[in-house]
């Protein structure tokens, strides 16, 4: 089919001129495809899914329910073709704006790629250089992303990234810090690659480097108002130890979901991974949640889902998940908090998730005191037992094994 082209609009104009539908689908896509074609440097480094690839072509055939598509290359020399929507670029990135300007055209969210802390670099400059690998020495690098095969990790007190390529990946989680002795390290398509054997893994949130989520106050719980008196025979024994401690600060804790626009229900990943899932396809739940964790591996509902598309078939693996996320949490609470984490105020609820969820792994580990212990804790931080907490400590305490309910 011979290739049709619009004249060049800025993606200003050409935005507005969607949004009011001044064209037709099929001559909104075709604009869209020209302003696209004219602001990119073909080829270029993307991503897509957090996954290093080189896009060498958009492509519209004139099918505008099948939309834009991209022609990209991995690292393996293996084309792929992908829906254009689902490309990362860099908001700084030439050609940025005909992304979104195509994404809010089709209704959806533009990819979000990894923040910068520093926007005025170029992206070449977040990759690891030969300075910053000795085969020599052993390597610790943070996990952010984990795909089949490989591991996209950054080195630790830097934003400079590498792909780890290793034996065996099963056990490691976004929020982990591996520690590798590499054996080959290359670069394809400008993308450091390495090679070697992972030696250890630890979770170790303070070594993230992470700004700790806020902590807004909301006023004060009172345990007389939430259980009607003093400590008698007439309340449970559970809600003695709340009642003891008297009236605490309520807090919510700050929660972060990349992509995530709060005037609009349906952009929520957390929900849309939820759906694939519902739907048997658990793969793509689990790149949404892991693109999410690339993004920012501060949000924690996506470390809570992911444990939790694991928890049945392999708890020793989910238990990292809740556990990063739990420990990602405690870098805003402080070794000494003794506030209340309300679930009534939406926000905590990823945290306290990552909290059930990690309890219910040691319990099923059959880490009895320390399962005990993380399930007092939810307690105490969540008094009204939003979670059911209070009907699984006697079994815990008791040294009951864990049985699944739906058996």
């Amino acid at each position: 089919m011979a290739t049709r082209r619009q004249p060049s609009l800025d993606p200003e104009t050409l935005l507005e001129e969607l949004l009011i539908d001044a064209y037709g689908d099929d001559e909104q896509l075709w604009a869209l495809h020209a302003g696209i074609e004219d602001s990119l440097d073909l080829p270029m480094d993307v991503h897509v899914i957090g996954e290093p690839l080189t896009l060498i072509a958009i492509d519209y055939d004139g099918n505008a329910r099948r939309g834009l598509v991209a022609s990209c290359r991995g690292a393996d020399g293996t084309e792929h073709r992908v829906a254009f929507a689902d490309i990362q670029l860099a908001p700084d990135a030439a050609g940025y704006p005909y992304l979104v300007a195509y994404c809010r055209w089709l209704g959806v969210q533009p990819a979000s790629p990894r923040p910068r802390r520093d926007s005025g670099r170029e992206a070449r400059d977040l990759t690891a250089g030969e300075e910053d690998i000795d085969p020599a020495k052993p390597m610790d690098l943070i996990v952010v992303a984990v795909k089949q095969r490989a591991a996209r990790c950054r080195f630790i007190g830097s934003e400079r990234v590498i792909t780890l390529r290793a034996a065996s990946l099963d056990g490691m989680v976004p929020g982990q810090v591996v520690t590798v002795q590499a054996n080959k390290h290359w670069r394809f398509n400008g993308h450091p690659y390495l090679s070697g054997k992972i030696t250890s893994n630890r979770i170790d949130a303070p070594a993230l480097g992470l700004t700790p989520l806020a902590l807004n106050e909301f006023g004060a719980w009172d345990p007389a108002d939430a259980y009607g008196g003093e400590a008698d025979e007439s309340i449970e024994h559970w809600a003695r130890p709340m009642i003891a401690r008297g009236p605490r600060p309520v807090f919510e804790m700050a929660q972060v979901l990349p992509g995530h626009n709060p005037d609009d229900f349906d952009s929520d990943p957390i929900l849309e991974a939820n759906d694939l899932n519902g739907a048997g396809d658990t793969e793509a739940a689990q790149d949404i949640l892991t693109q999410l964790l690339e993004s920012d591996l501060r949000c924690l509902d996506a470390h809570a889902h992911l444990g939790n598309l694991l928890f049945q078939t392999s708890p020793e693996w989910a238990i990292n998940h809740y556990e990063v996320g739990v420990r990602i949490g405690e870098l805003s609470l402080g070794p000494d908090f003794d506030g209340v984490l309300a679930w009534s105020l939406i926000d905590n609820r990823p945290f306290l998730r990552c909290m059930q969820g990690y309890g219910l792994c040691l319990w099923r580990l059959q880490r009895w005191e320390e399962a005990e212990h993380v399930f007092e804790r939810i307690l105490l931080m969540n008094p009204l037992d939003n979670q059911g907490i209070r009907f699984l400590l006697p079994a815990v305490r008791g040294h009951e094994a864990w049985v699944d309910d739906e058996d």
